[in-house]
C-alpha cells in the first residue's frame, strides 16, 4: 500500500472518530486556561490567578493596555509579599478567604468561574461592605487605621502600578516636569518674577 494513502486514511479516521463535540470541547479548556505565568511571591496559584482576574476587571484592556498586559497582577503579588506586615498579610489572607465565600454564597462557584456581569456583582458588593483607608495629612492616617481588607488592598496596589509602569507613563499619561524648566538667562522687561 502507498504511505501517502495510508496516512491519509489514517488522518480521515482520527477526524471522524474525534468528532465536533470533542473538538468543541478541546477549543473551550483551552480558553479557560487560567493566566499564570510567573511563580507567585505571596499567593498560591490559584489565588494569583483570582488577583489576576480581578486586576483586569479594575482595569480592562481599551485604548490603552488591561492590568494584565502591564503584569499589574504581579506587581500586586510582590507588594503583598514584600511591602505588607505579616499581620496585614494574615488580614489579607482572611479577606481572600471571606472574598471567594461572597462567591460561592452569590452564585456557588469561584470567582474564576464567574461569568463577567457575575464578577461585577460581587467586586461591587465587595466594594460597599470593605473597609477604605482614613483620610492622610503628609502621608499619615488621621485616627487609627483598621487593617485594609484584601480587595481594598488589590485595587490600591492595581492602581498604583497600572499608572506607574513606564508605558502609561510615557505614552498615556501628560508629563509635566516639576519645578519646570530653569530659565538661567533672558530679558528683563519690567515683569513680576512669578510671571515667568
Amino acid at each position: 500500500m502507498d504511505r501517502r494513502i495510508a496516512i491519509k486514511n489514517t488522518a480521515l479516521l482520527i477526524g471522524a472518530t474525534l468528532g465536533s463535540s470533542t473538538l468543541t470541547g478541546l477549543l473551550q479548556s483551552c480558553q479557560n486556561q487560567k493566566r499564570i505565568d510567573w511563580v507567585p511571591v505571596f499567593f498560591t496559584g490559584e489565588q494569583a490567578a483570582v488577583v489576576s482576574e480581578i486586576t483586569e476587571m479594575i482595569l480592562p484592556r481599551t485604548e490603552t493596555p488591561g492590568a494584565k498586559d502591564l503584569k499589574v497582577d504581579i506587581f500586586v503579588d510582590l507588594m503583598f509579599g514584600k511591602a505588607l506586615s505579616p499581620e496585614d498579610q494574615e488580614h489579607v489572607r482572611k479577606g481572600y478567604d471571606r472574598f471567594e465565600a461572597i462567591c460561592q454564597e452569590k452564585f456557588n462557584k469561584s470567582f474564576l468561574d464567574l461569568g463577567n456581569e457575575e464578577r461585577k456583582e460581587v467586586l461591587e458588593q465587595v466594594e460597599v461592605e470593605t473597609n477604605t483607608f482614613n483620610p492622610a495629612v503628609w502621608g499619615s492616617p488621621l485616627g487609627k487605621q483598621e487593617p485594609i481588607d484584601f480587595y481594598r488592598r488589590v485595587k490600591q496596589f492595581t492602581l498604583v502600578g497600572y499608572f506607574t509602569s513606564e508605558e502609561i507613563g510615557k505614552n498615556h499619561l501628560q508629563y509635566d516636569p516639576i519645578p519646570g524648566d530653569y530659565k538661567g538667562c533672558f530679558p528683563y522687561n519690567g515683569e513680576n518674577s512669578w510671571t515667568l
